[in-house]
């Protein structure tokens, strides 16, 4: 496929956001049976959450290893295995007979899950400049509906059976991705673009992205919000169903909103890619995360009501609709020559420390939102270190070496 021949980028955007949005339906779709799964299993809630911090941790190493086989091997064989391999973990946690097996499974579950990043590097392979800042933007608001919708699917779903349902419902997605994997998508890396040699070569272009400091600045940027991210996903739906009394199908309504948010900032980014500069764009984003998330503690530690929460809430997620697909541009700009292990690094990122700050929500108990507004007001403090302390200095070293 060549990016001249690509003539329905929407239909394309549309196939890669389904690859995207596996991550998002798998993380959000049995968040509102997680007081339900503690009665199931017998545990607490910091096991139920440690569920959620095994499939990050498979994600995450996942994608290392899809990251540098895609490179070697082109995309879509190591996509249409992946997938298959998702159905059958996805069956498996519907059926575990304990805590500690689903937990297992659910790592196997986000090692697969963790392919689905391979479609960054497909479109890295047929877009690049500001035509990759903007199809990015379109893929990131079009899987923008996956928070909005996962939440809302899992409350209905777990409303008619219970939280196997939900599982069961992934596995056949699972096996609906094997077949658009094996049917419609095409080979987008040639052979003659191919790394060459072995996949442990591969794997060494990971050591020359982490002596990158620019690539690593942006690298961080994303992922430390996105582990702000992922404590939000963690924590509110104790938060809301514990402190604030709201039942599974309101909380699952609340969580959507967001999806709304990560659609208004991912447009956002779409219409100004071109008019302004992706660093700009960047900069407003890390700028509405800080801001957003200091109302949040300010909230908290004020105990007031749950619609004061809910809107800073949704413009810190807003703000990762932004960053995000801004610093996925900036970092991949000038990596088209190993785009797999590029976008697996920033996609291993944002998991590991997502699996970090998963559990800590969780850490005061269920009755508790003090960790979550330390986490995002943590987060967002550190994203803005990245950038300054990395790219931007960086940036200014290298126009004094040039005067």
């Amino acid at each position: 496929m060549d990016l001249k021949e690509n003539k329905r980028p929407l239909r394309f955007a549309l196939l890669m956001a389904a690859f995207s949005a596996l991550g998002p339906f798998s993380f959000d779709m049995y968040l509102p049976s997680f007081p339900q799964m503690m009665k199931f299993f017998g545990t607490d809630a910091f096991m139920i959450q440690a569920s959620l911090t095994a499939c990050l941790l498979g994600l995450s190493m996942g994608q290392i290893v899809t990251g540098a086989f895609s490179d070697v091997y082109g995309r879509r064989k190591p996509l249409m295995i992946a997938m298959i391999l998702y159905s059958l973990s996805s069956f498996g946690c519907a059926f575990a007979p304990n805590i500690t097996v689903f937990i297992v499974l659910r790592f196997i579950q986000g090692f697969a899950i963790s392919a689905g990043t391979i479609s960054s590097a497909i479109v890295r392979d047929l877009y690049s400049g500001v035509q990759l800042t903007k199809f990015f933007s379109l893929i990131a608001m079009i899987r923008s509906l996956a928070p909005l919708l996962a939440p809302i699917a899992g409350g209905i779903v777990i409303s008619y059976t219970t939280w196997t349902g939900v599982f069961i419902f992934l596995g056949f997605l699972g096996i609906f991705l094997t077949a658009i994997t094996t049917w419609k998508l095409k080979e987008t890396l040639p052979v003659e673009r191919r790394v060459p040699g072995n996949v442990m070569e591969s794997l060494r272009n990971f050591r020359s992205l982490l002596q990158n400091r620019t690539f690593m600045g942006y690298a961080l940027v994303q992922g430390i919000m996105a582990g702000g991210i992922f404590a939000y996903v963690s924590g509110t739906s104790f938060i809301y169903q514990k402190i604030y009394g709201v039942s599974p199908q309101m909380f699952s309504m609340l969580f959507a909103l967001n999806g709304i948010s990560l659609i208004l900032g991912s447009q956002m980014v779409r219409g100004l890619a071109g008019r302004v500069t992706e660093r700009r764009i960047l900069l407003t984003g890390l700028s509405l995360a800080f801001f957003s998330s200091t109302t949040v503690l300010v909230v908290i530690l004020t105990h007031g009501p749950l619609i004061a929460l809910v809107i800073p809430l949704f413009f810190f997620v807003a703000s990762n609709g932004i960053t995000g697909p801004a610093s996925f541009s900036l970092a991949m700009e000038s990596q088209g020559h190993i785009a797999g292990s590029a976008s697996a690094m920033l996609g291993v990122i944002p998991f590991l420390l997502g699996s970090v700050t998963s559990p800590l929500v969780g850490i005061a108990g269920e009755y508790s939102a003090v960790p979550l507004r330390v986490i995002i007001l943590t987060t967002s403090s550190l994203s803005i270190i990245a950038y300054v302390s990395l790219v931007k200095k960086t940036k200014r070293s290298t126009q004094r070496s040039y005067t």
